[in-house]
């Protein structure tokens, strides 16, 4: 798997609000997955969640995470990001959460009374797929 930056058309596909699965390590060692927002800046991807989640204890106890993001005009191109979570802080004024909100939705976030964590990743390898099949380096990815 390649190590970042990712190229061009990839840093392109994750600026855009495309949906995106995000997988956490519970304590056994099986995966939890979650659907989630996410926002792509300077090669670091920002997760924010109700501080009461399963997937905050598991990221906090773990910081290990992944995350694929589909591209919205087609499943079959998409990006998985594999890291580790560096940065968790809380958002007591909830502009991260307003940020993905906006960036989702057009709309501040609307439940303004539950605790939140902003949760950074930051990116040790990706690998994407397109429709001519998997992609291993950045030269192979098809825009």
């Amino acid at each position: 798997m390649p190590r970042p930056p990712v190229p061009p058309s990839v840093d392109a596909l994750l600026r855009e609000p495309n949906a995106a699965v995000m997988a956490s390590t519970r304590p056994d060692g099986s995966p939890h997955t979650v659907a989630t927002w996410y926002d792509w800046e300077n090669g670091r991807v920002l997760l924010n969640m109700d501080a009461s989640r399963v997937r905050a204890n598991y990221l906090i106890e773990r910081p290990a995470v992944a995350l694929t993001v589909l591209d919205g005009q087609s499943w079959y191109r998409h990006v998985s990001l594999i890291g580790r979570i560096v940065d968790i802080h809380d958002d007591t004024d909830l502009a991260d959460i307003d940020r993905l909100a906006v960036r989702y939705t057009g709309s501040a976030y609307p439940d303004r009374a539950h605790r939140r964590l902003s949760m950074w990743m930051a990116v040790d390898r990706w690998h994407g797929w397109d429709a001519t099949g998997a992609i291993s380096t950045h030269a192979d990815w098809k825009p």
